[in-house]
């Protein structure tokens, strides 16, 4: 069981030497069937509003639940969160860094006082401080800094061997660790020592060990094999990693890193479901990185050519998604301009089953998503993933959001907010890996997972008053990795008084219009040759880190 597996899909070789597997599995899968995946009519993306929409109760409710999940479900021995409530088979170092960002969430909104999630905070960040740590495969939670993906609950050691020194699942933590840092802010001994602390835990990891393969890092390493070959590259979530390590005082990998990881973008960058954009096929790909960043109207040297930000490219993402989800090639049940969202997620069962007449594979817990190279699809939808859109694209995912609370609230929205995902498509009575049948209504997971729960919360925070990217941008380290990888404007730049940071890239330079069209024809020309010669067996969609 490698849970390593939502890692990018870019990294399309990775699953050709190593199946890793999620934290439900105990086995790997076979390989499956990548399915086609039509084009939809064109859905017009309108630009982002000044004029923010007013989110409905619905939506307090949602944030107070999953706040509810961070703090009742975490350990309060020693601040460790569960990967995944009400199974809590191991904590998940991820987790714990969305749980250290709900809290100041918390306490903005008088869910739980500031001394409570001071306390809190303290407790996790001591935990990890004075954790196990060594290169020892059993009896250790950490080495070089980086942290095991799974934890015991208890011991905080290594869950079982199967699990990875994760790289990308320590920076999900470190993002938490640094925001901490920088909300508790206050001359109150305390908070000062939790700002010490994240900053020890912070100086600690060693970034350029991972760099077996310079200037990129690699996804981890194993006590029983050492270094994972398979580096970050293409684009995803790996975007905070990067930034982590460019901004690092103690280890940081050079400037180079960033060049090259977007250079690896190419593969990824054109134009679906009438979209042009930097494709990620699942949904977290596009907001991971943005829970803590701003990334409206700053920009690095690949989107400066481009004329566009991150953010619009998440903005894309999400309509490109939902003009998938209306065009439905495959035709699931309730697809439709309400119902859409692929991201990694829970699932019935790994299975053939025959659905309108024909074989369909559909998977347990699996990346899915619909994009330019890799697309997995089977029916199930995670209402994270639309929801943790909401700053990208209030205007389609209010609707959404609304509807899958009016259609299937019943039964998809519970103690915590909503269930990680259903599958209004799958009635077949067979043995489930995890979740239940609902008579007449189809299959809908039983769990929540921490790194479903996170990005709801913390987005719908960012859409009502940026209040986590605020935060963040007071954070050194963060702007340092940015400066490094070379993003400028908006919200880096310095800004005269009382003056408002835009939020809107620079218009393009015509030496940029020009580098964009020769690359765009270049890279135009790389496909047609690649698509001439034989093809190549589909890759198979990777999991996200739980």
């Amino acid at each position: 069981m490698f849970e390593m597996v939502r890692r990018s899909w870019g990294a399309a070789s990775l699953l050709a030497v190593l199946v890793f597997v999620s934290g439900c599995r105990q086995q790997s899968e076979p390989a499956s069937q990548t399915y086609p995946i039509a084009s939809a009519p064109p859905v017009q993306v309108e630009p982002l509003k000044q004029t923010k929409l007013e989110l409905p109760p619905l939506f307090r409710d949602i944030e107070k639940r999953t706040f509810q999940f961070f703090w009742d479900t975490t350990n309060e021995v020693n601040g460790l969160t569960p990967d995944r409530y009400p199974s809590r088979p191991f904590a998940s170092i991820a987790s714990v860094g969305f749980a250290l960002t709900a809290y100041p969430i918390g306490i903005e909104n008088g869910w739980v006082s500031r001394r409570q999630a001071v306390d809190r905070t303290l407790t996790t960040l001591k935990f990890f401080r004075d954790i196990d740590s060594g290169p020892e495969p059993t009896g250790k939670g950490a080495h070089n800094g980086f942290y095991y993906h799974f934890l015991h609950m208890d011991t905080g050691h290594r869950y079982q061997s199967w699990v990875e020194l994760s790289s990308v699942d320590t920076a999900l933590l470190m993002m938490g660790v640094l925001f901490a840092q920088s909300y508790y802010d206050r001359d109150d001994p305390r908070e000062k020592q939790i700002r010490d602390i994240a900053d020890e835990l912070y100086r600690r990891v060693d970034w350029t060990w991972l760099q077996k393969n310079k200037p990129l890092i690699s996804m981890g390493w194993f006590p029983e094999s050492g270094i994972i070959q398979h580096d970050w590259t293409g684009y995803n979530e790996a975007m905070m990693l990067y930034v982590l390590a460019l901004g690092s005082p103690t280890h940081p990998v050079g400037p180079e890193a960033w060049q090259v990881w977007t250079r690896t973008y190419n593969d990824s960058w054109g134009v679906y479901q009438g979209e042009e954009f930097l494709a990620f096929g699942p949904l977290f790909g596009h907001q991971y990185s943005h829970v803590w960043i701003d990334f409206r109207g700053i920009q690095d040297d690949y989107m400066r050519e481009r004329g566009i930000d991150y953010f619009e490219n998440s903005r894309r993402a999400a309509y490109a998604q939902r003009a998938y989800a209306i065009a439905n090639p495959m035709k699931w049940k309730d697809y439709g301009p309400e119902v859409w969202g692929l991201t990694a997620s829970d699932g019935p069962q790994q299975t053939l089953q025959e659905f309108r007449g024909e074989q369909r594979q559909f998977r347990h817990y699996s990346a899915r998503g619909a994009g330019l190279r890799d697309t997995f699809d089977d029916g199930t939808i995670a209402p994270t993933a639309a929801i943790a859109s909401l700053p990208f694209a209030p205007e389609i995912v209010i609707p959404s959001t609304v509807a899958l609370h009016d259609r299937y609230g019943e039964f998809l929205y519970s103690s915590y907010g909503f269930l990680d995902s259903f599958n209004r498509s799958f009635n077949y009575d067979i043995p489930l890996k995890t979740g239940r049948l609902v008579p007449g209504e189809g299959w809908v997971a039983s769990d929540y997972i921490g790194i479903d729960q996170g990005p709801i919360l913390a987005m719908i925070s960012n859409y009502r008053n940026e209040f986590v990217w605020n935060v963040m941008k007071r954070n050194k380290y963060i702007r340092d990795g940015l400066a490094k990888a070379g993003f400028t404007g908006g919200w880096l730049e310095p800004k005269k008084e009382g003056e408002a940071a835009s939020t809107q890239p620079k218009p393009q330079t015509q030496a940029e219009k020009d580098a964009a069209s020769a690359r765009a024809l270049g890279e135009a020309e790389s496909r047609a040759i690649r698509a001439s010669q034989s093809p190549r067996p589909a890759p198979q969609p990777q999991q996200k880190p739980r």
